[in-house]
């Protein structure tokens, strides 16, 4: 019982760490809208770059 707990919260562990993973390495790429394929072509994105 206690194994099976242990084995799901490092499942969770893992998908929460790769959500946070992808969503920083899109920010530092320039996007503004995360999993948006026109993230660095939209108007959002001008109005981000523009603030500083």
């Amino acid at each position: 019982m206690i194994m099976e707990n242990i084995i799901i919260v490092m499942v969770l562990l893992a998908v929460v760490s790769g959500i946070i993973w992808y969503l920083v390495r899109s920010k530092k790429r320039g996007g503004t809208c995360a999993g948006c394929p026109y993230a660095n072509k939209c108007a959002g994105a001008d109005k981000e770059k523009s603030k500083g």
